[in-house]
């Protein structure tokens, strides 16, 4: 290799390299200019969900600042620790949301969960999912009721069995030729309701955002 060619070489490696160098930044100060926006903007896209499922008669506090960290725990499909909030009504404990993970094709879909005390359910709610568009809408509220179905059920009003869609023996409704996406927030949500009735009694009676019970993240 003559000396021309070699320093060509080197030249070509040293100018991708700074365009790899200038490109990695860009893209970690674009990270850092829109993650609390894009944060920001999914905290108020979920608060408006909770108002969708908690009714205002159903507590009497500031259910937004009534709220206890719940560890990460498989039965919520969660990673790591997760915001609940509690209603509660003359001083009582009356309905909490929670927030629990069903995996997906592409991800997780992310969901709240509005919990009566004595374990009804009041609303499901997609908070964010990255499912085949098209094939996926209509587990959002705005493009369909399918989630409605989910509300008043309980742990008592079925059977263990009939969790599940209708396909497979089970109560709820699914759309042809997508069962996954369905199945796996029938799960998510039943995990939940399941989780609530183990630790009701330990997350009401936690102080404003101290940590509640779960499995505590591994170190």
């Amino acid at each position: 290799m003559s000396r021309a060619t070699a320093q060509a070489s080197f030249y070509t490696a040293f100018n991708l390299l700074l365009f790899a160098l200038a490109g990695t930044t860009v893209l970690a100060l674009t990270y850092d200019l829109t993650h609390d926006t894009i944060a920001r903007s999914i905290e108020k896209e979920k608060l408006k969900l909770i108002a969708q499922i908690v009714p205002p008669t159903a507590y009497d506090n500031d259910i937004m600042k009534d709220t206890a960290q719940l560890a990460a725990d498989k039965m919520l499909g969660s990673d790591g620790p997760t915001t609940a909030y509690r209603g509660r009504l003359n001083n009582q404990p009356s309905i909490a949301v929670i927030q629990a993970a069903a995996p997906g094709y592409s991800g997780k879909t992310q969901l709240i969960i509005a919990i009566y005390r004595d374990g009804r359910i009041s609303g499901v709610r997609v908070v964010s999912h990255r499912e085949t568009p098209g094939l996926g809408d209509y587990i959002e509220i705005a493009k369909s009721n399918w989630i409605t179905g989910f509300d008043g059920t309980s742990l008592e009003s079925l059977k263990e069995s009939e969790w599940k869609v209708k396909k497979d023996g089970g109560k709820f409704d699914y759309m042809a030729g997508a069962t996954v996406t369905p199945r796996s927030i029938v799960k998510a949500v039943h995990k939940a309701l399941q989780y609530f009735a183990l630790h009701r009694d330990e997350l009401f009676a936690q102080a404003p955002s101290e940590k509640a019970p779960g499995k505590e993240d591994k170190k």
